[in-house]
């Protein structure tokens, strides 16, 4: 398995900033679609059928999150053998430790600096074993998910995952870049040679220029790449300040879109009569829905610099929570309120096109929605393009083998954000083409490589290490039957996207 990656203190954070961190991963423009599928699906059957994905989702996260634990167990298993078979750890240590490890487990999280990534075996003295005994299933390596698939699944399954892996990652950031490209030049092209018809590429984004929408889409591209292209070449813990800030404007735009809703609804102006249950759309809401707890690819870096681990699974439940009251508030007062709903729920508060020459309050906050999807995308694209940049590294490199400075620090950045870049700049229109290959991929990563990891990951921890040392990442489902039953969930949706993507394609 090639190297994972410690931790020094400087680059952990709180639990908070966290949890902030998977919450912006989840609440992505995914969550503008909701309105229209709960109003086509009725209110009844589409408030169970997101519960149920919520609760399906977290249940896999915490597969994923006993997996990240039990690949460190093996981890310091296995230096633990490699000193003891060099000699430089006595037998009578290694074989006490194992021996009265669950007396000795304690529950903080500790890291340790590691000044050389690449090195085989770090040295692990004594002391250090002794002190860390307890703690081996310590999360305290950012260990992939890829690097993963590679410690605990057979030989040939490993690399099938590394590619369903990069596929659906590729296709994310194909559609982060054109959807921020897309909002900025809406935002800043100005003029309408018809402002009753739709507009298209060719026309003109300013009044008697020669730059045309396209142009400046492609521009925007340029620039978006710029601002955010950087940060794929550090770790997650850079994006710190900007997450933060982020959040505080998503929860700006969706608290404005809530309480405009509420306020035409308090006004009486409420136009929207939805029906309970339409169980002929049942696809469509599972085809929009299906990803709308999405994180399970990006766990290893969102979780692993947490300080402060031991509550973990009960944060991460909170976060599922709040998450699902905000869809909830969202969709509820979207339904009631509009009669016609949008496919992207920010169209149904936008400005005519015609222009009336006043710059309003309303104005300014239709301009602040049209936003939303450059303010949500801007801090998951370094997140998705990060993750993929670390397991692009598991995929091609070997371990044992020293690498230079620009193979392992800028190569592998630039392999995760050009070719969807090039995407982006050759059409806008990629929803299809990634819609296919992201949510046939994103099921299997979702729900299916959760339960066969956690599987194989708790034969493995079971045969090598015992059971003298519990695992307190454990998840709260043990038993073998809820990974069937959620490989069963996972094929029914399949089922349900396939439906709802050939009534797409028939439109």
């Amino acid at each position: 398995m090639p190297n994972s990656v410690g931790l020094h203190p400087g680059e952990q954070y709180s639990p908070l900033t966290g949890l902030i961190y998977v919450f912006n991963l989840i609440v992505g423009t995914g969550c503008l679609t909701l309105p229209a599928a709960f109003g086509a699906a009725g209110w009844a059957l589409s408030a169970g059928g997101i519960l149920l994905l919520a609760l399906v989702s977290y249940l896999t996260t915490t597969w994923v999150v006993e997996s990240m634990a039990c690949a460190n167990a093996i981890n310091h298993w296995r230096r633990m053998k490699q000193l003891k078979k060099r000699g430089q750890v006595a037998d009578e240590l290694v074989n006490r430790t194992l021996e009265n490890a669950e007396a000795d487990q304690r529950s903080t999280d500790t890291s340790e600096d590691q000044d050389d990534h690449e090195e085989e075996s770090p040295l692990i003295t004594e002391g250090v074993i002794e002190r860390t005994v307890g703690e081996y299933y310590a999360i305290q390596e950012q260990i992939e998910m890829g690097q993963m698939a590679e410690l605990f699944y057979p030989r040939v399954w490993d690399k099938a995952f590394y590619l369903v892996l990069c596929i659906y990652l590729y296709g994310d950031l194909a559609i982060y870049v054109a959807a921020v490209a897309k909002s900025l030049r809406d935002s800043i092209c100005n003029f309408a040679p018809n402002c009753t018809l739709d507009l298209v590429d060719t026309d003109p984004c300013f009044k008697n220029s020669d730059l045309d929408r396209l142009d400046m889409y492609r521009i925007c591209i340029v620039g978006f790449l710029c601002v955010m292209g950087p940060f794929v070449f550090f770790n997650l813990t850079k994006t710190k300040y900007m997450q933060i800030i982020t959040t505080f404007t998503r929860w700006l735009a969706m608290g404005v879109m809530i309480v405009w809703a509420i306020i035409l609804l308090a006004k009486d102006k409420g136009e929207g009569h939805p029906q309970p249950a339409r169980v002929i759309k049942l696809p469509q809401l599972f085809g929009v829905c299906v990803y709308s707890f999405m994180c399970h690819h990006s766990l290893p870096a969102l979780i692993t610099p947490i300080n402060e681990k031991k509550s973990i699974l009960k944060l991460l439940a909170a976060d599922f929570l709040l998450i699902l009251l905000f869809y909830y508030l969202l969709a509820f007062t979207g339904i009631f309120t509009f009669a016609h709903l949008q496919d992207l729920y920010t169209l149904n508060f936008q400005f005519d096109r015609c222009p009336t020459g006043k710059l309003s309050f309303v104005y300014i906050l239709q301009e602040f929605l049209l936003l939303f999807p450059v303010f949500t995308l801007s801090t998951n694209f370094p997140i998705i393009a990060i993750t993929l940049r670390n397991n692009l590294k598991g995929l091609c490199l070997r371990e044992g083998r020293r690498y230079s400075f620009f193979t392992t620090r800028c190569l592998f950045p630039i392999l995760a954000i050009l070719p969807p870049t090039l995407v982006g700049l050759c059409t806008s229109d990629v929803e299809i083409l990634v819609g296919i290959t992201g949510a046939y991929a994103g099921s299997f990563i979702q729900y299916v490589v959760p339960a066969t990891l956690v599987y194989h990951a708790r034969k493995m921890t079971l045969k090598h290490i015992g059971m003298g040392v519990r695992n307190p990442f454990s998840a709260p489902l043990q038993h073998t039957a809820w990974l069937a039953l959620t490989c069963i969930w996972a094929a029914l949706c399949q089922v349900f996207v396939t439906i709802y993507l050939v009534e797409e394609y028939r439109k």
